[in-house]
């Protein structure tokens, strides 16, 4: 089997858990007993695990090689899924959220496995593009699934993603090659999550970014953990129908990600004023949202799903460019940690907000995608962005790393 298609798969399943997980975990959750803030709370121990295991991963592929670090995550995926499917007790899921936030290293893996194997800068950039797609899928056929399952029990979905996470092991093992001929066998593997979090954010070229790649994060997570039981509570829908919900803005997102990113967002938009116009219309979509009429909610849903989408791959792509190759697995894991913190947080606060009411996690990552819109503004003014001021030659090298980015 094709290697691309395996590391490909690999992303599918873990975005199909995240798809399955937004409409269903809510509903399966209380189903124990519990408490909004224990949803919230088992969407923030995952990102918990996944901030210290994704750095770590990340560099050891460096060191060590991609194979074997990515085998043993997606193992620890399967088992993970498996042990919540199986949960007896509110104790059980979170084991089960551990064990698969002990494995999320995997998702930065895949990115640098997919660019070791390009033959050339486009083709990188074009692999990246493909797990973009990947997402995209993944949120149509994530929620579809998951809401459909539900039906017949409201933990068959996360048994079949743990049945497809182990068939993936065991299809890594068989036919999935190394690939990092740029071991780095003298590097130390940092064991604080925090050494290479700070390393990055004193590179100024990189800081605003990585600031404003927090809390894009802290908007989506603060979102994404209420999503469901904001619609149940305000608007009676059940998981089958959030589902639904959530497959559509995965049509969104793939529409985007397969063809709007090149056709019309990058043809039309330089990256620097596509990044903070879409931050502002992300702001604008979290804070309809948070107004409870189903109409206006559906605008503030179009909005968040047409941003976010770009939003994902364009800053990736941009903070990936400025990484050393022999850095890349690290720089990957970095913003993959750096999106955990963002998941640990965000859903904490989103617990406690919709304890006081419901609309407030909304309003809450509306305030931070203003934040984030504001220095992404200030920073492009003072550097004067590179998209500025460009004779046609410049012009005609950017049309050309455009078509890099799908």
């Amino acid at each position: 089997m094709n290697r691309k298609i395996i590391i490909l798969l690999t992303v599918f399943i873990d975005v199909l858990g995240i798809g399955i997980i937004i409409p269903v975990l809510p509903f399966y959750v209380q189903s124990f007993g519990a408490s909004a803030f224990t949803v919230t709370l088992l969407f923030a121990v995952f990102s918990f695990f996944s901030f210290f295991s994704a750095p770590l991963l990340g560099a050891l592929s460096d060191k060590i090689g991609r194979r074997p670090v990515l085998i043993l995550s997606i193992l620890s995926t399967a088992i993970g899924w498996l042990v919540f499917a199986a949960a007896h007790s509110i104790l059980f899921l979170f084991i089960g959220r551990i064990i698969d936030g002990m494995a999320a290293g995997n998702f930065p893996i895949a990115q640098s496995y997919l660019l070791d194997i390009a033959k050339d800068e486009k083709e990188k950039t074009t692999n990246l593009g493909l797990i973009g797609a990947i997402f995209g899928v993944g949120f149509i056929i994530g929620p579809l699934l998951g809401g459909v399952l539900s039906a017949i029990s409201l933990s068959f979905p996360f048994w079949i993603v743990g049945g497809l996470a182990l068939l993936n092991f065991v299809l890594a093992i068989i036919n999935l090659p190394e690939t990092n001929i740029h071991k780095n066998l003298e590097k130390k593997i940092e064991l604080n999550p925090f050494k290479p979090l700070w390393i990055s954010l004193k590179n100024s070229k990189l800081r605003i970014g990585f600031i404003s790649w927090f809390l894009f994060g802290l908007a989506i997570a603060s979102q994404q953990s209420t999503f469901s039981l904001y619609l149940n509570k305000e608007f009676n829908f059940t998981s089958v129908m959030v589902g639904f919900v959530t497959a559509a803005m995965g049509v969104i997102l793939i529409f985007n990600q397969a063809f709007a990113l090149k056709k019309i967002w990058l043809k039309h938009f330089k990256e620097d004023s596509l990044i903070i116009g879409l931050m502002l219309l992300l702001t604008l979509g979290f804070l309809l949202m948070g107004i409870t009429y189903i109409s206006i909610f559906v605008i503030g849903i179009l909005a968040i799903s047409l941003a976010q989408s770009v939003l994902r791959a364009v800053m990736t792509s941009q903070i990936v460019k400025k990484g050393e190759a022999r850095e890349q697995g690290m720089i990957l894991g970095v913003m993959n940690s750096v999106m955990s913190l963002s998941m640990i947080v965000g859903p904490l606060l989103a617990g406690i907000l919709f304890g006081l009411k419901s609309n407030l996690p909304f309003f809450a990552a509306g305030l931070f995608g203003a934040i984030a819109f504001i220095l992404l503004a200030i920073d492009c003014r003072q550097n004067n962005c590179q998209s500025l001021g460009q004779n046609e030659e410049e012009q005609l090298i950017e049309e050309q790393q455009v078509d890099l980015i799908s």
